[in-house]
């Protein structure tokens, strides 16, 4: 196991003594540039203060250019998963930072969900290697701590640069005509935004074995249309196809996923960390739990109980998630308490805040 990791780290290491150029900032990203959104902000904000050079580093690549560039790097920054840096070797020049793609914490993630001491201990190493991590309270310490097995005097609570998006002037207008150029099926209509998560459990990825899209549509379609986004790691969770013959609209590649949290009326997810991010903007969210008992049982579980947490309503069929849209009688009575467990801040400053503290270190 992880010798693809420790391959890398073997090759990398023959070039972790390379002069540190101290105005590069490196970007560890993977094929599909998934999880892009705090870098941007990251970037725009190291943009203000001095003349810096910023790469893109893929963590696929085994090239030697690849990997010259990320240990040439002053700053290196991390959004995900980035487990070879447990075998790396770097120049003591360099500072890694974990910026981690999702807001707050609900559902278990790494080493908080594994049982397995190999993948544990490789986190564990990983996180020595980082010299910081940041997240957006002091409420969900101890579960990154937990999950990442790193140094509690590690984490900050700065906030998430991706949320900065939404304290910024946008053009909701344009956007909206902009979508409905792309799919004309949404014109004058409210869009409902379906983002599942992925599941272990491979049937039950897809999701319309569970919502009869045909039979949403006969009751909603006059007022709704429904946009559904993939998780982008879905593709190794099931092999089969997930569609329908009835009318949706898939964006599950439209390329800013926080634009079309903006222009939609309505999430339906199930434990998603995307409802984190979309209670931001105080609107509505139902969480579509087919397999609430399976997934308890056979995937990740929570950090919290989650049925008296959520921000939102819960509904296990697609009958309960159809009346319910119809009646529009949602449940927001927790949204902002459940913002201020998940939030120290909520002002548009949280890239300030970490590249302040980064060039004030």
């Amino acid at each position: 196991m992880y010798f693809k990791h420790r391959i890398f780290g073997f090759i990398f290491n023959l070039f972790s003594k390379s002069k540190i150029n101290d105005n590069q900032i490196a970007f560890v990203v993977d094929d599909k540039n998934s999880f892009k959104g705090n870098f941007q902000y990251i970037k725009k904000e190291f943009s203000k203060r001095e003349d810096f050079k910023f790469v893109f580093f893929n963590k696929n690549s085994l090239s030697i250019s690849n990997i010259k560039k990320l240990a040439k790097s002053k700053y290196i920054f991390l959004n995900d998963n980035f487990l070879a840096i447990a075998f790396m070797n770097f120049n003591k020049g360099s500072k890694i930072f974990q910026l981690w793609h999702a807001p707050g914490a609900f559902k278990k993630f790494a080493a908080s969900s594994s049982d397995n001491k190999e993948e544990i201990s490789v986190i564990a190493k990983a996180s020595k290697k980082t010299d910081y991590l940041f997240i957006t309270s002091e409420n969900i310490k101890d579960f990154y701590r937990d999950a990442f097995r790193i140094d509690g005097n590690k984490i900050k609570s700065f906030g998430i640069p991706r949320t900065d998006y939404y304290f910024e002037d946008k053009d909701f207008r344009k956007l909206r005509e902009n979508f409905d150029n792309k799919y004309p099926l949404a014109k004058n209509k409210k869009i409902i935004l379906y983002a599942p998560t992925f599941r272990d459990n491979e049937e039950d990825n897809n999701v319309f074995n569970y919502l009869d899209l045909e039979k949403f549509n006969n009751a909603l379609s006059e007022e709704y249309v429904l946009a559904l986004r993939l998780h982008p790691k879905i593709n190794q969770f099931f092999k089969g196809d997930i569609d329908t013959k009835a009318d949706f609209i898939d964006v599950s590649d439209y390329k800013n996923e926080q634009e079309l949290m903006l222009i939609s009326d309505l999430l339906i997810t199930d434990y998603s960390s995307i409802m984190i991010e979309f209670a931001l903007l105080n609107k509505p969210i139902i969480f579509f739990t087919y397999d609430y008992d399976r997934y308890l049982t056979k995937d990740r579980g929570f950090y919290y109980d989650f049925e008296s947490n959520v921000p939102g309503d819960i509904v296990k069929t697609d009958d309960e998630l159809i009346k319910l849209i119809k009646e529009g009688n949602y449940n927001t009575e927790r949204q902002d308490s459940f913002l201020k467990m998940q939030f120290d801040y909520q002002d548009g400053n949280s890239s300030k805040r970490i590249v302040d503290f980064i060039l004030e270190e």
